[in-house]
Parts: structure tokens; sequence; C-alpha cells
């Protein structure tokens, strides 16, 4: 592991670290904040949540713009957000494609070439991203995670949430790509990465999975009412149609006048965190 910054924040500490991914083959970066009560020896282990971002993002956006240090700081919560994507030279990618190739991963195992010799970011967070939480940040419980997310993450977010119950014990999402079977960002992305066989896509559709194998979390969204994607590309009328006919709990929360944007996040990041603390704090 090789420590890329660390910056002291609300009395805690922001770092980036990059390691070594075999899934993806290439060095990984991952964000952590550690709240300023572990700093302190003696403090017992703490829940965790990790954070998916959305397309074109890195590890960045989220530490730099969401603002969620202040809460994760006030409650004793690590919050550990990774990239993307796969990178490096070596990596394929699209000249003419913000929503394919790097910084587009869509947290899923590509099964056609050149994709699939790198973009395998399902395995990497669930098993490699894990497994380096377990040998890195001893004081995380690996019993008490949850995962959330925004858009392209939001999607990653329910997915590995629904296929991994036990692993990732709590969810929510902001503006997530819930039914990318049947929209155009997740029809074009799962062709280039998964190939033209429709049968498979359906492993990486949370409405498709949540009909499958509902969870016993409650899980919570929010979606902004003058989001420019809503109608073609996110459509959270879908999931709450297949949530309430499997009685998946759900809260989902249309927020007025708010936009796609980290402004949005921001504004609500407080309630996202301490909506999986409370789930989290006995577990």
């Amino acid at each position: 592991m090789k420590t890329i910054s660390e910056n002291k924040m609300h009395g805690g500490v922001q770092a980036v670290y990059e390691h070594r991914s075999d899934a993806c083959d290439c060095d990984m970066r991952v964000a952590v904040f550690t709240p300023p009560q572990l700093l302190n020896e003696g403090v017992g282990k703490v829940p965790a949540l990790i954070w998916l971002s959305g397309l074109t993002c890195t590890e960045q956006n989220f530490i730099t713009k969401a603002g969620a240090q202040r809460m994760a700081a006030e409650l004793g919560i690590v919050i550990i957000a990774p990239d993307t994507s796969p990178r490096g030279d070596h990596v394929p990618d699209t000249e003419d494609r913000y929503d394919f190739g790097k910084g587009a991963g869509f947290y899923l195992d590509a099964t056609v070439m050149p994709w699939m010799e790198n973009y395998a970011m399902e395995t990497y967070i669930r098993d490699e991203l894990t497994y380096w939480i377990r040998e890195n940040l001893p004081h995380v419980n690996p019993q008490r995670v949850g995962i959330f997310g925004h858009s392209m993450g939001g999607h990653g977010a329910l997915t590995l949430h629904l296929k991994n119950p036990t692993l990732f014990k709590t969810c929510s999402a902001f503006s997530p790509i819930v039914a990318p079977t049947q929209v155009p960002w997740g029809r074009k992305a799962f062709e280039g990465y998964l190939g033209d066989n429709e049968s498979r896509w359906a492993n990486y559709d949370a409405t498709k999975l949540v009909l499958k194998q509902p969870s016993e979390a409650h899980i919570l969204i929010d979606q902004g009412s003058e989001d420019e994607f809503l109608k073609e590309h996110l459509r959270p009328e879908l999931f709450d149609l297949a949530c309430q006919k499997m009685e998946q709990k759900l809260t989902l929360r249309m927020q007025d006048g708010y936009d796609h944007s980290y402004y949005f996040i921001a504004s609500f990041i407080d309630d996202h965190i301490k909506w999986h603390y409370e789930a989290l704090k006995s577990g």
C-alpha cells in the first residue's frame, strides 16, 4: 500500500492510498476518512461505509465535494471511496464516450474482449477492496459495513448489496440507475462490457435482482426532481414498483428542485450517513 496523501479534516484524517488490484490488473486508488475517535488508542471497532461514485469520477469527487467528513467525524464512522474504474496506459478506453471505459466501470465484471482483461469492478469491490479493508483498516468492523453511491455508483451500491446482503448490510443511493437493462446508459454499457446476450445483463440490474432476492435492509434513495437524466436514464419508479411487489423496504424521496450534481449530494449526505449509522451501530 502506498500513501498518496493525508490531510487533517474535522479532527480526523482524509487519506488517499494506492494498492495493487489483481482483478483489474492495475494499481487502484482508494480514499479513506478516519474519524477523530480512532486516532486515540483503545477505541474498539467501528462501522464503515463504502461510497461508489458515478460516471467520469475518481475517488476525488466525493471526498472534495460531498462534505461527508463532518458527519462521519461526529458519529465516528469510517468512509471508504474507491475509484470508479481501472486505470493505466495499458487499460483499454474510448476516445469519444464519457459513459464507457475509464471512469465508467459500471461495477460489473466484463466478459467481452478487450474489456474483460481489466474491467472487473464487481470482483474488485466485493472481494479485493473488502479484503484490503480487513488487512489495512483493523479498526473497521467487517460485520458493520454499508454501501452507498451516486448515479452509476448508486447502481453499483444497489446490485452489490442485493447480491451480498451479509457483506454490505445497509444500502442507500443518490439518483441511481435502477434499471440499466431498460435505459440507454445501461444498455450501451452492458452491450459493450457483457456482449449482446441480454440474459447476462439481468445480474447487474437492481430492479430485476430485487424481484428475485429482496434484502432485509431498509433502502434509502434520494432523487432530484430537476435531474436532467431522470426520465431517460434513471427511472426510480421502476425500482419502487418492484420493491412494492416484493415487500422490499424502500424509502424513495423525490427532492423538489434538485439536480444530478454534488450540490444535491451535499444537501442530503448527512441524512444518508445517519441512516446507515443507525442500522449499523448495533450490528
